[in-house]
């Protein structure tokens, strides 16, 4: 099978260089400075699970890229989702092609299928810390890269392909899964990102400070406690301890580390917070979820 992978930053280009380091086809879509540099010098990878490596892994503009391809990762952020995503997405897209967005915002499988009804598009979810650390380059750290995807309840896939990807992800170092209950899953990722990234942006701290006992861990606590809430009430199989996965998986970063949309608020630039505080916000009010420790935050970034 060959892949595309739409969006080279942090998880985009490092599934791609994973995928590269043992012989995968894939391409991916770039942009800027940042293409430029993947082209002229490869895709460079600084990684805790793979180590330094320097890979080719050819690189388009959306515009540029006339290819098909088996395997659609979409890793944009969630404010680029639009109809010029769509129009690479058909461009891409042959028969019995999937495509698997990877974002942290919820419900952007079933978005993106509107907008290309006639592709097969799944859904999915990731665990990593990865960011563009520089043009041309990526950083994968800790000792976390898992993947999960699968297709909503009525969505017709082969198993087969499914089964498919799982092993070249798996070959390439990814820990990955089919999920049985996709809906649940991304909600769990988006409960777990919501609460990371706007704790650590709220009080802009990296993620060390959130795994001290204290004030911050307890507004990260509270936040996924509301979330979960949400997620009963939408009527998702949320898992009873989703509060302690939560608090497991911040507690297996590296302290370093910080969320992307953290990232960009601190540099000024677009971000996820509409996806990740916002959105969350709307939804419990549309259900009638309380949710004190949104309300605290928002008063911080209700005017950006």
């Amino acid at each position: 099978m060959n892949y595309l992978i739409i969006g080279t930053g942090g998880v985009g280009g490092c599934i791609a260089a994973f995928l590269a380091l043992t012989g995968k086809d894939v391409a991916c879509i770039a942009r800027g400075e940042h293409l430029k540099a993947i082209n002229q010098g490869g895709l460079r990878l600084h990684s805790d699970l793979q180590g330094e490596q320097n890979l080719h892994v050819p690189a388009f503009t959306a515009e540029e890229y006339e290819g098909k391809a088996d395997v659609i990762f979409v890793c944009v952020k969630g404010y680029s989702i639009d109809q010029s995503i769509a129009r690479l997405i058909g461009k891409a897209a042959r028969e019995g092609s999937v495509v698997i967005p990877i974002l942290n915002v919820y419900g952007t499988g079933p978005r993106i299928q509107r907008l290309v009804p006639d592709v097969t598009v799944l859904d999915g979810c990731i665990y990593i810390v990865g960011f563009v650390s520089g043009k041309g380059e990526v950083t994968q750290m800790g000792r976390i890269f898992r993947l999960v995807f699968g297709a909503h309840q009525g969505t017709a896939v082969n198993q087969e392909r499914l089964e498919a990807i799982r092993r070249d992800l798996e070959e390439s170092g990814i820990r990955a899964e089919i999920s049985d209950d996709i809906r649940r899953d991304t909600f769990v990722k988006w409960s777990f990102i919501s609460a990371m990234a706007v704790t650590g942006a709220y009080y802009d701290v990296p993620m060390g400070e959130v795994q001290k006992p204290g004030a911050v861990r307890d507004t990260f606590t509270g936040l996924s406690r509301e979330s979960a809430a949400l997620g009963r009430k939408l009527g998702i199989d949320i898992p009873a301890d989703l509060v302690e996965h939560n608090l497991r998986v911040i507690d297996s970063l590296d302290p370093h580390s910080t969320a992307s949309m953290q990232k960009d608020l601190a540099r000024g630039h677009e971000s996820e917070i509409q996806g990740l505080l916002f959105d969350m916000i709307a939804s419990a009010e549309a259900n009638g979820v309380d949710i004190p420790t949104y309300r605290m935050v928002e008063k911080k970034f209700k005017n950006r």
